[in-house]
């Protein structure tokens, strides 16, 4: 006689994306401006198999602009599940500062990014999503504060 089979409990398999808040010399943050969507995002994107966020955050940042800027500490984890796309887990880094050399360097790919720009943060609630605006915005007082927050939707989560 067979032993009933155990049934496999189902578990979140969430895409997992990376980014990377770089400054100038005055606070403002660097956004791109991608060809295959509206709207302005950090450089980012979601990982390959087997690599971790930080991995991924550089390679995105190097494909992206050409940059190769060290990446930081993390600053934001958000938990933001998307309506037509699933359970998404987002991490945001600190890229910390832009030298004049390395902007110099910077290279739009011309494939997924179209252009760049330097933004002060009051700005980002007009050129950004609701829900990445959130994000960045709690990643700027995380790097304030010299922490890193959980968030969920871009809202603090309860364990904040």
């Amino acid at each position: 006689m067979s032993e009933p089979q155990a049934q496999q409990e189902e578990v979140a398999q969430p895409r997992t994306a990376a980014g990377v808040l770089i400054f100038d010399e005055v606070g403002r943050v660097l956004l791109v401006n991608p060809t295959y969507k509206p709207g302005w995002e950090i450089p980012g994107g979601y990982l390959h198999p087997g690599e971790t966020p930080s991995e991924g955050a550089a390679r995105e940042l190097k494909e992206e602009l050409g940059l190769t800027t060290p990446i930081g500490r993390l600053l934001v984890a958000d938990w933001a599940p998307h309506p037509s796309e699933g359970d998404k887990l987002l991490f945001v880094f600190d890229g910390g500062l832009i030298t004049d050399a390395d902007r110099a360097q910077i290279t739009p790919d011309g494939v997924e990014i179209g252009e760049y720009a330097f933004h002060d943060e009051p700005q980002l609630d007009a050129l950004l999503i609701p829900r990445l605006a959130r994000r960045i915005h709690a990643a700027f007082a995380a790097r304030e504060h010299g922490g890193t927050d959980y968030l969920e939707n871009g809202i603090a989560g309860p364990c904040h």
